[in-house]
């Protein structure tokens, strides 16, 4: 694990986002609630802050740290068959905040795929990754979205 002792601590952000691709059908159930299962996003973001909480016990030498807020949001694409998940976390310390919130896209999103799979097998996710982070010595970054 890297020594971070000397470091200062600061504000540390980190944005990630992703999206799940489905059929048109079974995006239908997600949205209006019908899924047999339940309210299908609610479930997913409970489980992407859990991830992020839980980041230092999945990912082997990640520093465990305080999260100061974790959130995890969901926007239905029905033109695209799609739900895109945005992951927003925060703390105050000496590293950054970034697999915890690409921990919490990717298990928000796997999720959905696992309360979904029984009518759905087919989902697939894609363009899961760190889209914003500021805060220590790099300062601040963000994904370069032009073509």
């Amino acid at each position: 694990m890297v020594d971070v002792g000397n470091k200062e601590v600061t504000r540390r952000l980190a944005i990630a986002a992703g999206r799940i691709v489905m059929q048109a059908e079974t995006l239908r159930m997600v949205v209006e609630g019908t899924h047999s299962k339940g309210d299908v996003l609610g479930v997913a973001r409970i489980a992407g802050i859990m991830a992020a909480k839980k980041t230092a016990e999945l990912v082997p030498l990640c520093h465990p740290l305080a999260l100061t807020r974790v959130e995890v949001t969901f926007e239905p694409r029905p033109e695209a068959g799609a739900i895109d998940c945005r992951a927003s976390v925060e703390t105050d310390g000496k590293t950054g905040v970034e697999m915890e919130a690409l921990a919490a896209v990717q298990i928000a999103l796997l999720t959905i795929y696992d309360m979904c799979k029984a009518v759905d097998r087919g989902m697939r996710m894609e363009n899961i990754g760190l889209e914003e982070k500021s805060g220590g010595r790099s300062g601040h970054w963000r994904r370069d979205v032009t073509p």
